[in-house]
């Protein structure tokens, strides 16, 4: 084994790390997300349904977004983007029910 096959196994070795670190922080970064958005909604859902002030909105997002970080994690990208677009049509949902309602 020469010194060319060491350079270039460790070029294969570098990319693959490289790859596996971008996809985990990708993976990671769409749960963040989609964790924010459901965790402030519900937040701000509970702030007007129950009137609690700014530290217990933060406090709810944080756990929500906490939660959903759990959840998602053994989760693939296609399941998460999924579950995102469920949320968003369930959202639209509730907003066409408010706005018709009298």
């Amino acid at each position: 084994m020469g010194i060319g096959d060491k350079l270039s196994s460790f070029s294969n070795n570098v990319q693959e790390g490289a790859k596996s670190t971008a996809m985990t922080i990708m993976h990671i970064t769409l749960r963040l997300i989609t964790g924010l958005l459901v965790g402030g909604t519900l937040a701000l859902i509970g702030q007007e349904l129950i009137g609690y002030g700014t530290f217990a909105l933060i406090f709810a997002t944080v756990v929500v977004v906490a939660v959903i970080m759990k959840l998602l994690s053994q989760w693939s990208f296609a399941q998460i983007l999924i579950f995102d677009l469920i949320v968003v049509l369930v959202g639209m949902l509730l907003r066409m029910y408010i706005l018709v309602a009298p």
